[in-house]
């Protein structure tokens, strides 16, 4: 991946997409294999806002079953099984528990109804993702860590897993491959009109300043938080604020599903890297978009909730690491503005303004690509082409052509032969699907590189290397948050910042001011979330 932010003024392109997160990825990807000449371009990195801070999975939304958004749950359930197919080194089934206490909100017989609903929206004959009840013994044994006191039993039922960061990541790979331009650090200044309509923009390099005029017959805003800022695309959104703190480790290859004894409202500890992922909040968000920060009351919340539960209670001093992102819904006339943002739909809509640029405005991360491949959809129909969406059901850029387990098994095995820890090993393969082949190569030569960049976290000095080299990182946060979480799964000090941002340098061409700079930078990030 290399970033030519003067390729975006070499040629004139059918679409120009803001916004490189989840949706914007899936968007250029699509509309890049149909034929079309793609531009995308990110005002900071791929995946930079809430397409980096999400619970990390692909899920048809059991708890949307109570709001009876039936349409939305079988949606992206669908959805789940396919990219369980064409994505498994990026999607993964994920089991997750959900107890049942004497006197709690939702009773065994209810859960039986909802999960029954939910293994029949799916459709998926593969029944190790069906639910299944186990009595309070056997439960227990499945999560040990959990209060025994009034347990009844439990259910277990499956949805899936990803990195929301690399999963947005190797869209925009894809993207490119197809002929997409992208770059990141770009930020759309202006849409320029002929006869009150759109057709380009004025760009401007956030690493240069420079600006340029780009040509486009058709622009689409995927920004997220940012319509807000802007009309007539903050007329349609509402926004809400979702917090996860990372925790230690608690669970290894299950997660569980809990309800909160304050609101009822639905949260999750998930095994992240090999720690636990606490989430999330759901607030009314009516702040600076470009403030979003985890607050004590949002801590002193997922800490409650999660305590309720625990047979050892965490406290501040536990918590490793945290995140906070906002998320878009689109307004919903039915909903006051006192009404709680867990009950507004999360369902997605295009909005298509009298100039004819497109807003795309809620969503999930699970069901984007149908969203996006509707984007596509509208553009194609605008520019009168007719061509179908290109995306279902084919395999993801960096997926394995033959058999996955077979390619794992035999990927594994080089791994072992290199010196590579299990996990290291486990972790590379999802993160990285067939490039991994590249990093066992510079290993080769570089044996060193098999150590661990963090001696407790399963992150090779390989792995930092080659998404330096081959992956757009621009700044140190962009490596050390989105290529590899390490900003947000360990309290890294000053020194260990110097030494990664040392070993990097030479590949980027920084000086030690601009060491310095970068530091700071990553310690100004850690110090908002």
């Amino acid at each position: 991946m290399k970033r030519d932010f003067a390729a975006l003024s070499a040629q004139s392109f059918d679409l120009l997409i803001c916004g490189g997160g989840i949706y914007g990825a899936w968007t250029a990807y699509d509309a890049a294999l149909r034929g079309l000449k793609v531009a995308i371009v990110e005002q900071n990195d791929w995946a930079s806002a809430t397409s980096s801070a999400s619970t990390k999975l692909i899920h048809g939304g059991l708890r949307y079953l109570e709001t009876y958004d039936f349409k939305l749950v079988s949606k992206s359930l669908k959805e789940r099984t396919m990219l369980l197919r064409v994505a498994p080194h990026r999607v993964w089934p994920l089991h997750f528990g959900i107890p049942v206490y004497a006197q709690q909100r939702l009773n065994r017989l209810q859960l039986k109804l909802g999960l029954s609903l939910y293994d029949y929206l799916a459709g998926d004959a593969n029944t190790s993702m069906h639910h299944r009840y186990y009595d309070a013994h056997q439960f227990s044994v499945h999560f040990p860590m959990i209060k025994e006191d009034s347990l009844k039993g439990g259910f277990t039922y499956a949805d899936a897993q990803t990195d929301d960061a690399r999963l947005t990541l190797e869209l925009i790979a894809g993207a490119q491959i197809a002929g997409a331009c992208c770059v990141n650090y770009c930020r759309l200044v202006q849409v320029l009109e002929v006869d009150g309509k759109a057709d380009g923009a004025i760009i401007q390099d956030q690493l240069t300043r420079n600006k340029q005029k780009i040509d486009a017959r058709q622009i689409v805003f995927t920004t997220g938080q940012w319509l807000t800022k802007e009309a007539p695309s903050n007329a349609w959104c509402r926004l809400a604020k979702g917090v996860h703190l990372i925790m230690p480790a608690l669970l290894s290859t299950e997660a569980l599903l809990l309800t909160t004894e304050s609101d009822g409202r639905v949260f999750f500890m998930i095994p992240w890297y090999g720690l636990t992922l606490l989430g999330t909040t759901d607030t009314d968000f009516k702040g600076n978009v470009e403030q979003v920060t985890v607050e004590g009351s949002d801590i002193d919340y997922l800490l409650a909730a999660a305590n309720r539960y625990l047979k050892t209670p965490w406290t501040r001093s536990d918590i490793i690491g945290s995140f906070s992102g906002v998320r878009v819904f689109k307004q919903d006339a039915s909903a006051t503005a006192s009404s709680s943002p867990s009950i507004i739909s999360r369902d997605w809509e295009l909005k298509t303004a009298s100039n004819g640029v497109h807003y795309a405005i809620g969503g999930k991360i699970t069901s984007s690509r149908q969203d996006a491949a509707h984007i596509v959809d509208a553009v194609c129909a605008q520019l009168g082409i007719s061509r179908l969406c290109a995306t279902q059901d084919r395999l993801f850029p960096w997926a394995p052509q033959e058999n996955f387990a077979a390619w794992s098994a035999r990927i594994s095995e080089q791994a072992t032969q290199l010196g590579i820890d299990v996990e290291s090993a486990q972790w590379l393969l999802r993160r990285h699907g067939v490039r991994v082949v590249e990093i066992f190569q510079r290993i080769e030569t570089e044996p060193d590189l098999t150590q661990r960049i963090i001696p407790a976290l399963p992150f090779l000095r390989a792995d930092l290397m080659h998404c330096v080299e081959t992956e757009m990182v621009i700044h140190l946060d962009d490596l050390l948050r989105r290529r590899l979480p390490i900003l947000i799964v360990t309290r890294l000090t000053e020194d260990q910042l110097l030494q990664i941002a040392q070993r990097i340098a030479g590949s980027l061409n920084w000086n030690s001011a601009q060491i310095a700079q970068e530091i700071t930078r990553c310690k100004n990030y850690r110090s908002m979330r």
